[in-house]
């Protein structure tokens, strides 16, 4: 290697170290800064749940000690029902037990039935609530070593001390909350002692003896295991020799003071991966260095055959993933198609009882056509045979004119995109949907421009799109005494079709066009017409939205872009 050449890579692994040493002191102390602001939320929250907790409780006491059926109780020496009430109260008020004490300090009731008949008169809380005029706060150990917190009051009758009522306040589960993250976390009282902690071992000791407690493994210990003390700004602490940050804060009670303990694991794990990054990309640029400096053409020439063939891999799967995508694409239009299609069917079904009513009625009145005529023949008079046999005539141009229009709205509907006029479309939907309007009372009122609104457009899939809109009205109004549905169609820039129901309106607006999304009890529907029908509104270049109407009832408008030929006329 020239002296250029070993100049170059001195200078290179210089520039290398000092960017890596830069990198580190800039981006510890930034990732130590943010650790340190969310320990100080998350022990903000902490320390409102705990004090809301305490304030919850603090209230009860008072509450109970003006119960009647307590008083009378503790008055009559009748305490056959005190448990029960108890316990009746503990599960609206959540906390971990109450106990009623009479005079003598015994336990006369109380929701663990345990506790029944103990002799507490030695008690704090029940000495304390003797004592004050007011809800006092206790705090006893039992003998696992655990802290537990009361709240009691005294209960008087007639101006005399009858009773005492205690209420046990459950704030162990704020620390099994506590152990589930990384983080160590005690509480303090006045004093200085511990009397909450994520370490049982913790509890009833001073700050400074706790930490240098040896015990079984618990959170921070498994958290610190993986830290090392390599960071650029000092460590507030050390738990079991290891480096951790420490945040305090007081809580509003009584001189209690939150401690917690937060590792660098986080902020160590996001610096190395910047560094390694930064070491990898010098090592390149010293291996790139020393190849171009090198003579050898073949290593160079083997190197170049490595990178094409990679690259052919490379493009290779790259073209497999093309086409994979391409058959999804394929597959996922023609599930959309047959979806579409059998949401038409599934509405031609529950219209085929309806369509089969509406043509056994000109079927009757033709066989009574046919019997008149044939009498009419019989008794020779053929000219008002020939008006029965018109009357028929026109009966089955009627009956064909249904069928036709089912078959129409049957058949798939593709691209056959083609100006139309959506009068005319109304009037076919309209026409379909006769006999279940009929049959379900719905008066119905139309209002349509005399003019054509004529749009670019798919006349089988507007005519479903406006199928199922009419059929969310009717199923809408079913509970409505008055079924109405209003048909409200409009020009501009643009068409807009408004049907409007007076029907109870829509619960849930945001996800109404989400598939399978049903308000519809099981077996009238499967929530696929709304969202079928703004995915066909989308392709005509239009919008389909819904609202709630200011007097009630819901209100569906499909806008689609107008015929410029039908905006120039318009002007």
């Amino acid at each position: 290697m020239s002296w250029r050449g070993r100049v170059f890579v001195l200078g290179l692994t210089a520039v290398g170290m000092a960017v890596v040493w830069f990198t580190n002191q800039w981006l510890t102390e930034r990732f130590t800064d943010t650790t340190r602001n969310r320990a100080e939320v998350r022990q903000a929250l902490y320390s409102g749940n705990l004090l809301s907790e305490l304030q919850r409780n603090s209230v009860v006491p008072l509450l109970l000690s003006r119960d009647p059926e307590l008083i009378n109780a503790l008055t009559y020496d009748d305490f056959s029902q005190s448990s029960q009430r108890l316990i009746s109260y503990v599960q609206e008020i959540g906390a971990a037990g109450l106990m009623l004490l009479d005079d003598t300090g015994r336990v006369v009731g109380a929701t663990d039935r345990n506790r029944i008949g103990a002799n507490l008169r030695t008690e704090s809380y029940f000495i304390d609530a003797q004592r004050a005029s007011d809800t006092v706060f206790s705090i006893s150990r039992s003998e696992s070593g655990a802290y537990n917190f009361y709240y009691s009051r005294k209960i008087l009758g007639n101006g005399v001390l009858i009773g005492v009522i205690v209420v046990e306040v459950d704030l162990r589960k704020f620390e099994q909350s506590w152990a589930g993250i990384s983080d160590a976390v005690f509480v303090t009282d006045s004093e200085g002692i511990i009397i909450l902690a994520t370490e049982p071992r913790w509890r009833g000791l001073q700050p400074n003896e706790a930490l240098s407690v040896q015990s079984a493994p618990s959170a921070i210990e498994k958290a610190i295991r993986a830290t090392t003390d390599w960071t650029a700004l000092p460590p507030d602490a050390y738990v079991q020799g290891e480096a951790v940050m420490h945040t305090e804060t007081r809580i509003p009670f009584r001189g209690w003071r939150m401690t917690s303990f937060t590792t660098f694991a986080s902020v160590r794990e996001r610096v190395n991966g910047v560094l390694a990054l930064e070491i990898m990309g010098f090592a390149l640029l010293l291996a790139a260095a020393f190849y171009l400096t090198s003579r050898r053409a073949r290593a160079r020439s083997m190197f170049f055959q490595q990178e094409s063939a990679e690259l052919r891999q490379l493009n290779d799967a790259l073209q497999r993933e093309i086409a994979e995508r391409e058959r999804a694409e394929k597959s996922l239009e023609v599930a959309e198609q047959t979806l579409a299609q059998s949401s038409k069917l599934a509405a031609l079904g529950e219209m085929s009882a309806a369509v089969s009513h509406e043509l056994n009625q000109p079927l009757a009145a033709m066989k009574t056509y046919l019997a008149g005529a044939k009498l009419l023949l019989h008794r020779k008079r053929p000219d008002e045979a020939l008006s029965s046999f018109q009357r028929i005539d026109d009966l089955i141009e009627r009956m064909g004119a249904i069928t036709r229009q089912l078959k129409s709205y049957a058949r798939k509907g593709g691209d056959a995109f083609e100006p139309i006029d959506i009068r005319e479309s109304l009037s076919s939907a309209l026409s379909m949907m006769e006999p279940q309007l009929k049959g379900g009372n719905i008066r119905v009122t139309r209002s349509v421009p005399k003019h054509p609104v004529r749009v670019m457009a798919d006349r089988v899939r507007l005519e479903q799109v406006i199928i199922n809109l009419l059929r969310n009205a009717l199923d809408a109004t079913k509970s409505v005494p008055e079924p109405a549905i209003e048909i409200l169609l409009s020009t501009g820039n643009s068409a807009i079709i408004t049907v409007r129901d007076n029907g109870p309106g829509i619960e849930d607006l945001d996800n109404l066009f989400e598939p399978f999304y049903t308000t519809k009890a099981p077996g009238d529907g499967v929530g696929l017409g709304l969202a079928i029908s703004s995915g066909i509104v989308n392709d005509l270049g239009g919008r389909l939205t819904a609202r709630n109407a200011g007097a009630g009832g819901a209100v569906f408008e499909v806008r689609l872009p107008i015929l410029e030929k039908e905006v120039e006329a318009a002007e």
